[in-house]
């Protein structure tokens, strides 16, 4: 990885979405590893690579590190649905919207190519990789779509 400024991006594109990323000549970019399932790990660095884009792999709650050393110049975060007032995304855009507005760095939305149920299983944070990670008798809350209003939207890619 460079030091210069790259991507920050968050979901699972549909294919044509990794043909802007090669027109836009992006050849590096942040990755968040999408928990609780690690879709990003599974399935984007994968297509990243056959493009010729560099991932490199972060986890989600490291974003704000990276803005803290400014190596964000656009942030991507796949979308579920679009509304006139703003969008569902995937988990982890809302953040990354505050972080962009205060950051002064473009956030862009993109349609994503694997829709999701708005709430995930809590089985899915009580393991990882198919090994226990939390004490039995604990509840889970696992919102795996939120709302991102409009103000935090720089452009909308369909």
């Amino acid at each position: 990885m460079s030091t210069r400024s790259i991507v920050l991006l968050r979901g699972i594109p549909e294919d044509s979405f990794l043909d802007v990323l090669k027109r836009r000549k992006v050849k590096e970019v942040f990755v968040l590893e999408g928990r609780p399932k690690l879709e990003s790990v599974r399935a984007l660095c994968k297509k990243l690579l056959k493009k010729g884009i560099v991932p490199t792999l972060i986890t989600d709650n490291m974003a704000g590190f990276l803005f803290y050393k400014n190596l964000v110049k656009e942030i991507w975060v796949a979308y579920q649905s679009l509304e006139k007032n703003g969008a569902f995304c995937d988990i982890g855009a809302l953040i990354l919207g505050v972080l962009g507005r205060h950051h002064k760095v473009p956030v862009y939305i993109f349609s994503s190519g694997e829709k999701t149920n708005f709430l995930g299983s809590p089985k899915d944070i009580f393991q990882f990789d198919g090994r226990p990670v939390a004490a039995k008798g604990i509840k889970g809350y696992v919102p795996l779509v939120e709302w991102l209003p409009k103000r935090y939207i720089s452009e909308i890619y369909r």
